[in-house]
């Protein structure tokens, strides 16, 4: 058994045997002790290590949002941040910002994975799909979700669905970009991945699983709108670990959903995630700030 190993670890283990035979009964007693427990401490660690990733959450009863600080030592911001998102956009408290920038958003198309994690439905992108620019900084698109209702409110109006398209830059830093949807017509976007998301809905997965369909190429031209309009502040991840640092890009352009898309998006989750809206959290002397092109205009 010892010939199937790597050499390093051949070595390695000869030397030990090699040491323990020139050692008496109570230094081999001694060093087998500490050999096996720090065996045993790697496989603790990096089992807790596991288990904590995997920890399960929900939107209600014991792993709901209240709780989420509770269930892992990873998740203590959830309750203990002092930064952290969704919040209610009062638009008349926040602070036109002539120093912002339109959001320069470079997509292109590229293959992605649709999947069900149990608490949203995600598409994955498996490969490069262009970047957000913000202050001369880029920020890849990683991924898009979606959120039944609406996480921000605007003026107290939450809204039937919300899409976040999450942006991260090389070095860790995180930008996202919410689109808020009224019912009205069908989402280009959702309608192009009808029949993937009803396949989606036919596999339930557990709450410690995912499922998911390929996607083949992903037209993002169905997301790069043209914006004139968006709200800016430092939030937080909407759901554990709740990480904070991160910029939130609020568009003030309310697109169309229709009920049947909104149905389809939560028809695949866990039954206790099935509205899966984060309550508001307070600013905590947080600003808004306010990129608006047209500020005479209603619609943006």
């Amino acid at each position: 058994m010892l010939l199937l190993l790597p050499l390093p670890w051949r070595v390695f283990l000869f030397s030990i045997i090699h040491l323990l035979l020139t050692i008496n009964d109570h230094h081999q007693l001694l060093f087998l002790t500490f050999f096996f427990f720090v065996g045993f401490l790697n496989k603790f660690v990096h089992g807790m290590a596991s288990e904590l990733e995997q920890v399960p959450f929900g939107y209600t009863g014991q792993t709901g949002p209240a709780n989420w600080g509770k269930l892992n030592p990873q998740f203590k911001e959830c309750a203990a941040g002092k930064s952290q998102s969704p919040v209610d956009i009062i638009t008349n408290e926040t602070e036109l910002n002539p120093n912002l920038k339109p959001l320069s958003r470079y997509y292109h198309p590229g293959k992605g994975t649709l999947l069900n994690n149990g608490f949203n439905v995600e598409v994955l992108f498996d490969e490069d799909v262009g970047v957000l620019l913000v202050d001369g900084k880029n920020y890849s698109l990683k991924q898009m979700h979606w959120h039944s209702p609406s996480e921000h409110r605007i003026d107290g109006i939450q809204y039937p669905a919300e899409l976040h398209l999450v942006h991260k830059t090389d070095d860790g830093k995180i930008a996202v970009v919410a689109i808020l949807y009224q019912y009205g017509d069908p989402d280009p976007l959702l309608s192009k991945l009808k029949n993937k998301l009803h396949e989606l809905g036919t596999d339930v997965c557990a709450s410690d699983e995912q499922s998911q369909v390929s996607l083949g190429t992903v037209d993002t031209k169905l997301i790069r709108r043209n914006t004139r309009k968006y709200y800016r502040y430092m939030g937080s991840l909407t759901t554990p670990p709740c990480s904070e640092k991160v910029t939130w890009h609020i568009l003030g352009k309310i697109r169309d959903i229709s009920k049947d898309q909104v149905a389809a998006l939560k028809a695949p989750l866990n039954s206790d995630s099935k509205d899966n809206s984060r309550p508001l959290q307070p600013l905590n002397g947080r600003r808004i700030q306010l990129y608006d092109e047209t500020p005479d205009e209603n619609d943006a």
